[in-house]
């Protein structure tokens, strides 16, 4: 049986292009399952995961619960904002003491960049990322390149561009490192103010104009600008972000072909993309949603499997 080259999905840059060959099949036989009237396999009965969320999640912790469940895992949920994080323990204390209740599989969402892989050295339990400040999210990035390898049949050759907030997105580049691992050629857009100086280093080419990006793009990702995140005004008003960066109807019909269009969430409805927009058949966000759980399944699974040999 072929198996993944690492023991945790730590980020992209981790892994190779082997391994998302073998985590795309593995999806597509789960994708097979959850569209059943029995959506339920016996593969990780013995298997217990925690999820652990130091930020607020509702798609991504949502949808690896469901994974696990729908690959019968027992599951354990844990929010820092009523654990004893709060009290002043330690990450690496609070994971133990997770652990030591026999858990074998930690999904972590963290918001300072690196703790999933500081985990990782530090802790005896596979380890997923799923997103670790700015640095990365790797599943959000495979279940993207499967969403366009479903959509568009594959993903070498292909145009990218992402657009947004690409200097406080996780998204961003896990989603550079894994399309161009795969071939595809990706450019980025958005305020100057939101693209990172090191950029060009990645092989990535800044577009400025979104007129001139999509006329190029095959797929447009559409990031939300992480307010969250923004400790100075990096743009005058949302609506004049809107005006520059934001996608209408109208704008895309006006383009010379049919561009894809994807969204990680949560849309802000009307800034990065109107609802005519996020909601026409150019979409693929409800797509992504669906894939998300299978590609969570597949690098569940195959974690897993290595833990028992």
């Amino acid at each position: 049986m072929k198996e993944l080259s690492v023991n945790h999905l730590i980020g992209i840059k981790y892994i190779n292009k082997n391994d998302i060959d073998l985590i795309f099949e593995t999806a597509d036989q789960f994708k097979e399952v959850i569209n059943r009237p029995i959506k339920k396999v016996p593969s990780l009965r013995d298997i217990t995961i925690a999820n652990i969320f130091f930020e607020n999640s509702t798609r991504t912790k949502l949808s690896f619960e469901l994974a696990q469940k729908r690959l019968s895992a027992d599951v354990i949920s844990f929010s820092a904002a009523q654990s004893s994080v709060k009290k002043g323990e330690t990450l690496i204390d609070t994971v133990n003491n997770i652990l030591a209740m026999k858990v074998d599989m930690v999904v972590m969402r963290h918001s300072s960049p690196g703790a999933a892989h500081f985990l990782s050295q530090n802790v005896k339990a596979s380890i997923v990322n799923a997103g670790d400040g700015a640095h990365e999210h790797p599943t959000q990035a495979l279940l993207d390149s499967y969403t366009i390898r479903e959509r568009l049949g594959e993903v070498a050759g292909k145009k990218i561009v992402i657009v947004g907030d690409i200097l406080h997105s996780r998204v961003a580049l896990s989603n550079i490192f894994a399309l161009q691992m795969q071939g595809a050629e990706v450019k980025v857009c958005g305020p100057k103010t939101l693209i990172p100086k090191y950029i060009e280093s990645l092989g990535v080419t800044v577009e400025p104009n979104l007129r001139k990006a999509l006329e190029w793009a095959d797929v447009a990702n559409m990031l939300r600008v992480q307010n969250e995140r923004l400790d100075v005004n990096y743009f005058p008003s949302t609506r004049e972000y809107a005006q520059q960066y934001g996608v209408s109807k109208d704008f895309l019909d006006s383009l010379n072909k049919e561009v894809v269009i994807m969204h990680p969430g949560p849309i802000n409805r009307g800034v990065e993309i109107t609802s005519d927009v996020a909601d026409s058949q150019q979409s693929v966000i409800l797509n992504q949603v669906e894939n998300g759980v299978a590609i969570r399944m597949a690098v569940i699974y195959l974690l897993a499997s290595k833990m028992k040999q």
